[in-house]
């Protein structure tokens, strides 16, 4: 078996989470965003954009309570988490799981788990008693994944335009109280 983990993310693995953020997104997008907009944010000049905001994201968070996390076997990044204090003002107080991708190569191995129980470890300790992410409602896999861990939509919906409507739901699960082997018991 691979020797596996999660860990904070370091200024040399942007270049990584940068391409497994490409690779996933065309991997797994293709039947949710418009293909204008994904050929967009997957094309080669977006990928050195992407590289310089994990970067940053890494190096210059916008607050101790944002960070990036990668899931590594044998010392190879293959998945990243990135949360921080949630912005939506009807969930004062809460957290939100910005990102959670795993390279398309690594799929069904475990990490996208790894990478929940920890990022829930870690805004447990920072005193977070909610969390929250946006999923694309056409987003099945994520979606799936997420309920089989206990999170459920909360009501709320936003669309995005992206040349044409896309929309998104917001799933939550309460970490105050729950084992983390709970809020990221599937995968």
């Amino acid at each position: 078996m691979a020797d596996v983990g999660v860990r904070p993310a370091r200024r040399a693995d942007a270049a990584a989470v940068a391409d497994i953020q490409v690779r996933a997104w065309r991997h797994g997008y293709g039947e949710i965003l418009p293909a204008a907009v994904l050929s967009e944010v997957t094309g080669d000049e977006a990928r050195g954009v992407w590289r310089q905001r994990w970067t940053d994201a890494v190096t210059s968070p916008p607050s101790p309570r944002h960070r990036v996390l990668v899931a590594v076997a044998d010392d190879l990044v293959v998945g990243f988490a990135a949360h921080g204090p949630a912005e939506d003002d009807d969930v004062p107080g809460a957290a939100e799981l910005l990102t959670l991708l795993v390279d398309p190569l690594h799929a069904r191995e475990g990490h996208g788990s790894r990478l929940v129980a920890a990022t829930v470890d870690v805004l447990r300790d920072d005193g977070f008693p909610l969390l929250v992410t946006w999923a694309f409602e056409r987003d099945e896999v994520l979606r799936t994944f997420l309920g089989g861990a206990g999170w459920a939509p909360d009501g709320t919906a936003r669309t995005l335009d992206m040349g044409e409507p896309v929309r998104q739901v917001r799933l939550h699960t309460d970490i105050s109280a729950a084992e983390a082997g709970d809020a990221a018991g599937a995968g």
